[in-house]
């Protein structure tokens, strides 16, 4: 029987021996002379940034990536020491920050190369940074097609020592085709040049996809993502590693009502009942990130059998229709993602739903929904 906080019944709970077992999975695919670089921005895509950071690094990875500067200071607050990349870059003004939690940014451009130099030189110290090197997503990083414009100026570089160099493809749910072939063969272009010159630094290009499917996008480091939390960049690689869902959505049935034929539910008169139909409220809505576009698509469980939302999702507020489920009561379990019984609702269907990725469904519960943290 699934343990509710009290009070509110809606929650997530976050299964610790899931995520171990992920990670697991990862380090026995890449071996052990490749590093493992956990991405746990965006709160661990949802899961709890510094609780599934300790499990992952206590599983056998080996760092922690973040987007943001704040969230590379709250893993440092929560105890943990292992190295931290902040891969959204570094801005002049939050230099000190770097120092004082000790944390490694992103390079992405010669401008912020030549005014951290300065200003990090001004110091007197040194600071180890990641150079981002792009190889065809066309988002942020130095053209590798460049690479002979660019490469005196790190030769020059005294203040700034390069500690990695990496790329992004540019398709997070696969890594088949002639344009990721055309970015792995330039990245390792890129970096047969600069180790010719001697550096020494992590190269670093695999995402979860290519960590699942590409071994030489391997490099010195992978970056793990959406697999440490038992999503699949694409349903055809669930025949490649086996993962284990670590986040399961859970409320309450709230209210029962019994209501006739021609019943109008929720907002806008989106959904009215065909028969006497028994209505299920549930306390979650799309300020939770159950998302409005759910209304009259999604699907819950309840008793093990999948109820429709009916209407609108409001605010606070979800409605489901359970006239067919048999001996249904208030106060039974709801299971909005993960398994109950033999049935289980997945993000990649929840996703479908919303016609948006797994990665969304995830990061889109919000932080007034606990997280309760199981077997860590």
């Amino acid at each position: 029987m699934t343990q509710f906080p009290p009070g509110r019944p809606t929650h997530c709970a976050i299964d610790h021996a899931a995520l171990c077992w992920n990670l697991q999975q990862i380090r026995a695919k890449v071996g052990a002379r490749v590093r493992i670089l956990s991405m746990v921005k965006a709160n661990a895509y949802g899961h709890g940034a510094a609780a599934a950071a300790k499990t992952l690094l206590a599983a056998g990875g080996d760092e922690l990536g973040v987007a943001t500067v704040d969230e590379g200071i709250e893993l440092r607050q929560s105890g943990i020491g292992a190295p931290i990349l902040v891969v959204a870059g570094v801005y002049a003004d939050q230099l000190e920050q770097f120092f004082a939690h000790s944390l490694t940014p992103v390079i992405y451009d010669l401008s912020s190369l030549t005014e951290l130099e300065a200003a990090v030189k001004k110091r007197g110290t040194t600071l180890n940074v990641h150079l981002k090197i792009d190889t065809g997503m066309g988002r942020l990083g130095l053209r590798a097609s460049e690479i002979e414009s660019w490469l005196p100026q790190l030769n020059a570089l005294r203040a700034i020592k390069i500690d990695g160099v990496f790329s992004h493809f540019s398709t997070a749910e696969s890594v088949d085709g002639d344009y990721t072939r055309n970015q792995l063969e330039t990245f390792t272009g890129v970096v047969t040049r600069l180790r010719a010159t001697g550096m020494t630094a992590l190269f670093h290009f695999a995402n979860s996809a290519a960590t699942i499917t590409q071994p030489a996008a391997y490099f010195d480091m992978v970056r793990p993502g959406i697999m440490l939390y038992g999503a699949y960049p694409s349903p055809a690689m669930a025949q490649q590693i086996a993962l284990k869902p670590v986040l399961s959505w859970l409320t309450k049935i709230i209210q029962l009502k019994k209501v006739p034929a021609g019943t109008s539910i929720s907002y806008g008169q989106t959904f009215i009942t065909k028969r006497e139909s028994l209505i299920a409220t549930l306390p979650v809505g799309y300020a939770d990130g159950y998302l409005r576009v759910l209304s009259n698509r999604a699907e819950a469980l309840v008793r093990g059998q999948r109820a429709p939302v009916a209407g609108r999702v409001c605010m606070d507020l979800t409605m489901l229709d359970v006239t067919d489920i048999r001996e249904v009561q208030q106060g039974d379990e709801v299971v909005l993602l993960g398994r109950q019984d033999r049935a289980e609702i997945s993000a990649d269907e929840m996703a479908v739903w919303a016609n948006t990725i797994s990665y969304e469904i995830f990061t889109s519960i919000g932080a007034r929904v606990p997280r309760i943290h199981n077997n860590s």
